[in-house]
């Protein structure tokens, strides 16, 4: 699960963090998930309910504040912490 909520993250975040653009919010659908392979390609897949209690063993809840990124190795990462400056602008952006 918390590969799957990484891959729908890294998406939604990624281009409005480089782009110094203003934030919109991004959809994770239902039944959907979302997966980083091994290889760092994303896919989304579509979900059923019948096995449910078993995609949940093991998942995590993805904190509140995490911010996930692609570092220039090409690998996702994510932080937890600030990522915003006091006035709402992307602390790490290219005018920083």
């Amino acid at each position: 699960m918390k590969v799957l909520m990484a891959a729908a993250l890294l998406g939604a975040l990624a281009a409005p963090a480089i782009a110094q653009t203003a934030a919109t919010p991004w959809e994770l659908k239902p039944d959907t998930g979302y997966a980083y392979d091994r290889d760092g390609k994303t896919f989304s897949y579509k979900m059923g309910t019948s096995n449910a209690g078993d995609l949940l063993k093991g998942a995590k809840k993805v904190p509140r504040g995490t911010l996930f990124f692609i570092g220039q190795n090409g690998q996702l990462y994510m932080r937890t912490g600030p990522y915003l400056e006091g006035d709402g602008r992307f602390k790490f952006g290219p005018d920083q």
